[in-house]
């Protein structure tokens, strides 16, 4: 599971088996382990998170879109 950037108690990372899938991340904090799209950015599943928490971690995938994306590329060489 190769973290593609960290900020704040947030973790931002892919899974070896997501190739099949459109450029996503997954964010996990304290067990939690929501799901969001990269393009367009939105969420797949809440992951327990609080409603305004969500909207955080949205705003901080949406400021590191390009980043994200390069580290998906990058990863699944696509």
């Amino acid at each position: 599971m190769p973290s593609a950037l960290r900020i704040g108690p947030y973790r931002f990372f892919f899974y070896a088996n997501d190739r099949g899938e459109p450029a996503h991340v997954h964010v996990q904090r304290d067990g939690k382990i929501a799901k969001f799209w990269i393009e367009p950015v939105r969420m797949d599943r809440s992951g327990r998170f609080r409603p305004n928490e969500l909207l955080d971690i949205q705003r901080t995938i949406e400021q590191n879109q390009t980043k994200l994306l390069t580290a998906w590329n990058d990863y699944f060489n696509a």
